[in-house]
């Protein structure tokens, strides 16, 4: 069954605080959700192997650590999750990044597959797949199912808010895939909105409407 982990570091509670602020506008808005995503990307990568090496210092040899193991690569959806991308990236620089995107069918409201773009060694990394927000978890189900399609192995789901529906639905599809979250919010509105959530997170990284 999935691991559930609700980061409660006062930084990142802090900054979650605009976050969710209305008056919050689109410009620190985005800056905060970068660094949130930064210092959750800080303990989601808590546990990395790491093998030692030696590297000789100014003042003679020293015996240290360098990430050992599986690398890592990042996998947001399109678009709101393109908005935590930076934040983890000046953290891991190396870690390669793909894309999923994909639309709500206006009649069944199924999310669809219209876009993926993977690294070629997919199957190699950790994936960390990245959606600011966990509302029905249908778009994050589908975006596992299409990572998972293409051979990945190793995934991890990094979102901001959660609403216990959400975090239901991707425990009752891909129960090995453990969620990592800023917030764990009340419930689902009739529209499917977090509630109390922080809005439209697309519409607020990227000023539209």
């Amino acid at each position: 069954m999935s691991r559930v982990y609700v980061f409660d570091h006062p930084l990142i509670q802090h900054k979650l605080t605009y976050i969710r602020d209305k008056k919050t506008g689109t410009k620190e808005f985005r800056e905060l959700v970068d660094e949130v995503a930064g210092l959750m990307a800080f303990e989601i990568t808590r546990d990395l192997p790491l093998q030692e090496v030696e590297v000789e210092t100014p003042v003679g040899m020293a015996k240290s650590k360098l990430l050992a193991g599986k690398k890592l690569g990042l996998v947001p959806i399109l678009r709101a999750g393109l908005g935590m991308v930076d934040g983890i990236l000046n953290l891991i620089p190396a870690a390669k990044v793909g894309h999923v995107g994909l639309y709500r069918d206006p009649e069944t409201l199924e999310p669809v597959e219209y876009y993926v773009k993977l690294p070629k060694d997919i199957e190699e990394r950790e994936l960390i797949v990245i959606d600011p927000m966990l509302a029905t978890g249908g778009s994050a189900v589908e975006a596992i199912n299409s990572i998972k399609k293409r051979g990945a192995k190793n995934i991890k789901l990094m979102c901001l808010v959660a609403a216990p529906e959400g975090v239901a639905a991707v425990e009752k599809a891909h129960p090995e895939v453990d969620i990592f979250l800023a917030a764990m919010d009340e419930k689902l509105n009739e529209k499917g909105y977090i509630v109390p959530g922080l809005g439209d997170a697309g519409d607020r990284l990227f000023g539209t409407k």
